[in-house]
């Protein structure tokens, strides 16, 4: 896979996730005494971030070797430089 794919998988994924705050945020609301959270904004923050973290690394464990450091550092970076646009989805 290229980097311009993965690249491709990581925006897409960050896009779901975005068009599901306020499903997110609503949750939260509904169910406030059940999940305990103190700043529903940055809980939602964590999810969305670690959805996209979480799906780069997906990606590359499907590769025929194993991820390199530098890899997971790539996905990192892909991810990262889009959380101005996450934040202001979130806080903004």
């Amino acid at each position: 896979m290229s980097e311009d794919q993965l690249e491709t998988i990581i925006e897409q994924t960050i896009n779901g996730a975005i068009s599901t705050i306020p499903g997110y945020m609503e949750e939260i609301t509904q169910n406030k005494e059940t999940l305990r959270v103190e700043n529903p904004k940055e809980f939602v923050y964590g999810m969305i971030m670690g959805m996209a973290l979480g799906m780069g690394g997906a990606v590359l464990s499907t590769q025929k070797e194993a991820p390199t450091v530098e890899d997971q550092i790539k996905v990192r970076d892909m991810v990262y430089k889009n959380i101005p646009e996450i934040r202001e989805r979130i806080f903004g």
